[in-house]
C-alpha cells in the first residue's frame, strides 16, 4: 500500500484543480512550502512525477491524473460517509452542490432558502450557469444535482420535472402590438428580436415554435443574460421571448410588457437532473425529495408586468 496520507491526498488534489501551488496554498490556508513539501512527499511515495511545468503553466502527468480520480472518489466517499453518520444521529449536516442554468436563479434561492430553514446543518455550493456549462458539468459529475429547463439528451441522466415554466413574449410598453388581444403569430414575421445564446433552452424551444408555424424574425441581438435582454428590449432593440420568471423581480416598472399572441405562452418544465447510477449522498436525497414535494405549493411575488395579463 502507498504511504500516502490524507492530508496530502488533499493537498494534491487543491493544487490539481487549482493548477496552482500558490491559489492551493491560500485555499488551504497554509503556506507555498507547506504545499511543495507534501506533494514531494506524496510523489517519493508514488515513485512516480505527479506534475510537469510547462513554462509557467502545471499540467498533470498520466499518474497525477489517475491520483486526482482517486482522490475526488475517495473524498466524494468520505464526505457521503460524514453525511450518513449524521443522519444515523437524527440530523442532517453535509455539503449539497447544485447546478443551475441562469433563469432558475429568479426561483431556486427561494427553494434553498426554505429548504435551509428546514436543515440548518446543511451548506450550499450553487453554480449559476449557462447550458453549455452545465453540460460539462455533467460530464465531470462536479455537481449532485441540477436544475434545467431541457435535460441533455446525450447525456445518460435520470431527470424529474417539478415546476411549469411558461414562456411568453415580452417587448417595450410603446410597442405598436401592445394592448392588442390574440395577436396572430404571423405578426412577428420581420420583427426584430433578441435572442438568447445558441445552446440555450429558451431559444431552441423558440425556433421549435416558429418552424412550426413558418415564423421568421430578424435576430438583431444575441445575448447570454436574461437581464441583459430586459435592458435591451428597454432600450429599443426588438422583442425577446423569455420565462415568467424571468419578469417575478421586475425592476424596470413601467417600460416592459407581455404580448398577447396566440400560441403562449409556451408551456415548459423545470426539471432536476441527476447522473444515472450516481449514488446520491443523504443531502442530496433529501433536497430532491423536498423540491419534488414542496415547489409545486410554492407562490411567487407577481411583478407588474404578469398582473397586466389578468387586466
Amino acid at each position: 500500500m502507498i504511504p500516502a496520507t490524507l492530508h496530502q491526498l488533499k493537498v494534491f488534489e487543491t493544487v490539481a484543480r487549482n493548477g496552482s501551488f500558490t491559489r492551493a496554498a491560500e485555499e488551504l490556508l497554509i503556506t507555498q512550502p507547506t504545499v511543495s513539501s507534501q506533494v514531494k512527499q506524496l510523489t517519493k511515495a508514488i515513485g512516480l512525477p505527479l506534475f510537469e511545468q510547462i513554462g509557467k503553466s502545471l499540467y498533470l502527468t498520466d499518474a497525477g491524473k489517475e491520483l486526482l480520480i482517486t482522490c475526488q472518489d475517495i473524498f466524494e466517499k468520505l464526505s457521503n460517509f460524514q453525511m450518513k453518520v449524521a443522519d444515523l444521529k437524527g440530523t442532517k449536516e453535509g455539503q449539497l452542490n447544485l447546478g443551475v442554468i441562469t433563469t432558475a436563479k429568479y426561483f431556486v434561492p427561494r427553494l434553498l432558502g426554505s429548504f435551509c430553514q428546514h436543515y440548518p446543518g446543511v451548506d450550499v455550493a450553487l453554480k449559476v450557469t449557462n447550458h453549455q456549462e452545465i453540460q460539462q458539468r455533467m460530464l465531470e459529475n462536479k455537481d449532485d444535482l441540477y436544475v434545467v429547463s431541457n435535460p441533455h439528451r446525450d447525456i445518460d441522466l435520470i431527470s424529474k420535472p417539478f415546476l411549469n415554466n411558461p414562456l411568453v413574449v415580452v417587448a417595450r410598453k410603446d410597442h405598436p402590438l401592445a394592448g392588442q388581444k390574440n395577436i396572430s403569430l404571423t405578426e412577428l414575421n420581420d420583427l426584430f428580436f433578441v435572442m438568447r445564446e445558441k445552446g440555450s433552452g429558451t431559444r431552441e424551444a423558440i425556433f421549435e415554435l416558429f418552424s412550426q408555424h413558418d415564423i421568421a424574425v430578424k435576430v438583431k441581438l444575441e445575448l447570454g443574460s436574461n437581464e441583459a435582454i430586459k435592458q435591451a428590449i428597454a432600450g429599443g432593440l426588438g422583442i425577446s421571448i423569455l420565462s415568467e420568471h424571468c419578469l417575478i423581480s421586475e425592476r424596470i416598472l413601467g417600460e416592459l410588457t407581455v404580448l398577447d399572441f396566440q400560441n403562449f405562452p409556451i408551456k415548459r418544465r423545470w426539471f432536476v437532473s441527476h447522473l444515472t447510477g450516481k449514488k446520491l449522498s443523504v443531502i442530496a436525497e433529501t433536497f430532491l425529495d423536498y423540491l419534488l414535494e414542496e415547489s409545486p405549493k410554492m407562490t411567487f411575488p407577481e411583478s407588474s408586468i404578469l398582473a397586466q395579463l389578468a387586466q
